[in-house]
């Protein structure tokens, strides 16, 4: 090759990668203005005609950046800032922490249909919730939410113990997962089925099903507090998590310890699954889905993976809960039933490109 054409080919090598490692970025940036842009136009949908500029009044006065609501009615400001708003930004959260959890469930089970209730957690909270609601367990002094979490973590700790007991491979930790999931969907039937009567029955059903009705910031505030911790904790395995794409052995082999990657990953993953569930019920499929849309993005590395997943699913679901609290107003629709309606399409894509790919 002459010096030429080596000068001609060298921009081409060289931009190959600065644009591979900008094409995240920008994607990351797109994200952030998307998810901001998308509570400010979500607060303003329902009943109620309320603006975007009346939502950043709204915003300001409440965090001392303002000298008032900007002529915003007293009605209108709870509106946005005790219903709208803590709704809109706990759906934000639960989006994002469940794109986060099947991303890092799929690469470490090596299983492109694993999703954050896999591990049973999902059915342990909804049986949780179920003893509190019904049978009244805690006497008073538990709440729907605490035991929605005490639920999910005996579930989980089910499954680890199977798991270990089995050999402790990820083929393990799925079949453990499978059959707590089925045990505690059992146990929540037949409480259901004998104990409650019909209005109690309506209103577990539609907990059950995923429902941001009752968000607070109290719930936005605990879902938060678990979720940036547990990301922390994944970002700091990317490097790690890339290395399980060529397997446990190949990763062993460069120095990755397996066993305690999976405790660590697998315990964040249900702590920020069952902290979520508690607060807005099961919502399926978006941990399931969304990180195959964003590996098609970002490509499979998951320094770039994982912030992506997360703005993608908060994306996701503040847009599902307003069509889910508006499509049938004044009814809502659960929005586990809107997830699932876009999600099974999209997981039946799934399994058609995991077939070929074999």
């Amino acid at each position: 090759m002459t010096s030429a054409s080596r000068t001609a080919a060298a921009p081409a090598s060289v931009s190959g990668p600065r644009a591979s490692r900008r094409a995240p970025l920008a994607w990351a940036a797109a994200g952030v203005v998307a998810l901001c842009a998308s509570v400010a136009v979500a607060v303003t949908i329902g009943p109620a005609d309320i603006g975007v500029a009346d939502v950043w009044s709204v915003i300001a006065a409440h965090l001392g950046a303002g000298t008032g609501t900007g002529g915003v009615s007293p009605i209108r400001d709870g509106i946005v800032w005790d219903l709208r708003l803590p709704r809109t930004l706990l759906a934000a959260v639960c989006g994002a922490g469940l794109a986060v959890c099947g991303a890092v469930l799929q690469s470490l089970l090596r299983n492109p249909l694993a999703d954050p209730f896999v591990l049973g957690v999902s059915s342990g909270a909804s049986t949780g919730a179920v003893l509190v609601v019904v049978l009244g367990v805690g006497g008073g002094a538990l709440s729907v939410s605490g035991g929605a979490f005490i639920g999910a973590v005996c579930s989980f700790a089910l499954v680890m113990l199977l798991s270990h007991s089995l050999g402790g491979t990820t083929d393990r930790v799925v079949l453990a997962g499978v059959a707590a999931m089925q045990l505690f969907s059992a146990l929540t039937s037949f409480v259901v089925m004998t104990a409650a009567d019909a209005e109690t029955t309506r209103g577990v059903l539609f907990w059950l099903l995923g429902s941001l009705g009752g968000a607070g910031w109290s719930d936005v505030r605990t879902g938060t507090a678990v979720l940036v911790p547990v990301l922390a904790v994944c970002l700091g395995y990317a490097r790690t998590l890339d290395a399980f794409a060529f397997g446990q052995d190949a990763a062993a082999a460069l120095g990755v310890r397996v066993a305690r990657t999976r405790l660590v990953l697998l315990c964040a993953t249900a702590l920020l699954t069952a902290a979520l569930v508690a607060s807005v019920g099961a919502i399926g499929f978006v941990g399931l889905v969304l990180p195959h849309a964003v590996r098609a993005l970002t490509g499979p590395g998951h320094a770039r993976l994982l912030p992506v997943c997360a703005l993608a699913g908060a994306v996701f679901l503040v847009w599902v809960d307003t069509l889910a609290r508006t499509v049938l107003a004044p009814q809502e629709v659960p929005v586990g039933v809107v997830t699932s309606l876009i999600g099974v399409p999209a997981f039946v894509l799934v399994l058609y490109r995991t077939r070929r790919a074999r």
